[in-house]
């Protein structure tokens, strides 16, 4: 990749790593349900001024946002506020890549190649390790259990997004924006029934510097910026070559989260880590067959 191109792949790794550090700040002054309906609100309004409703099928884009935005976000927002740290879930949340793996298999009728099938046993020992970890950590078990509940919507909205190509239809930043609309929905019914108005009112009135840094964050840097330049990339080179930048997400969301909120892993987590990261560039690796590696390239906006 050119110079430039290459400095927007940094920029990308950045942004979506820093992401889980917000969060985290998001859910001390928010409910994850809450910030969810106001990251989606933001992106929908902020969006459709520069971007035209994408030529899609409302019940394509509603599974789309009920998979890749509401199920992938909800679980991941109320997993942080359940104890899991925000670096380790920067690198569980990763594990979507196997899970899409076994998904598109089934219903797209997908090959698992010997080298994706290592790749998964690989990193499920290493989540497997994470996962024991919990006791002897701060991370909490409904928390792991939530994120990987999070990586597996993020895996059916993979599925989802290839469906949605294969269809004729273009899945870019105009479905994440429109989208954004059906998974707004949701999210405030939930908040609605989980947090109740009132608490839903004083969350709007007590809005502080900081829950507004966090909502502008999430629906402009993580969605917006993240996902147009990602798209950028997308149209200068191949898929094959830009999916696996996603492997720097993790490393920069446990650094940040190391310096910014003090978090700190077990050697069996580190063990963990290192056997998901291996697992993930496993599958990585350039095949003779890209179809896998295409699916994985349709990141959702964080």
């Amino acid at each position: 990749m050119s110079l430039y191109h290459n400095f927007l792949a940094l920029l990308i790794i950045s942004i979506w790593g820093f992401n889980f550090v917000v969060i985290s700040w998001g859910v001390n002054d928010m409910t994850p349900f809450f910030m969810g309906a106001g990251r989606f609100l933001l992106v929908a309004v902020i969006g459709m001024c520069f971007v035209k409703r994408p030529n899609i099928p409302v019940f394509w884009l509603v599974t789309y946002a009920l998979t890749l935005c509401f199920g992938q976000f909800a679980f991941l927002f109320y997993s942080i506020e359940k104890g899991m740290p925000a670096g380790l879930a920067s690198l569980v949340l990763q594990s979507q890549a196997m899970f899409t793996i076994v998904f598109s298999a089934l219903a797209l009728n997908e090959g698992i190649s010997k080298q994706q099938i290592l790749a998964l046993g690989v990193a499920s020992v290493g989540l497997v390790s994470i996962g024991l970890a919990e006791q002897a950590s701060d991370m909490t078990l409904i928390g792991f259990v939530l994120t990987i509940t999070a990586a597996v919507s993020w895996a059916v909205g993979n599925v989802v997004n290839k469906m949605i190509n294969q269809r004729g239809y273009q899945a870019n930043l105009s479905l994440v924006v429109w989208s954004a609309w059906a998974a707004f929905i949701p999210f405030f019914i939930a908040s609605w029934w989980v947090d109740g108005p009132d608490v839903i009112w004083s969350q709007i009135t007590s809005l502080n510097a900081m829950s507004i840094f966090v909502l502008l964050y999430l629906a402009i840097a993580a969605s917006m910026i993240g996902y147009s330049l990602w798209s950028k990339l997308l149209q200068n080179y191949g898929a094959g070559q830009v999916a696996p930048l996603t492997l720097g997400v993790p490393v920069v969301g446990m650094i940040s989260a190391a310096y910014f909120l003090s978090e700190s892993l077990t050697n069996t987590e580190i063990f963990g880590c290192a056997l998901v990261m291996a697992g993930l560039i496993i599958n990585s690796v350039k095949r003779k067959s890209n179809k896998t590696n295409a699916a994985l390239t349709n990141e959702a906006a964080e």
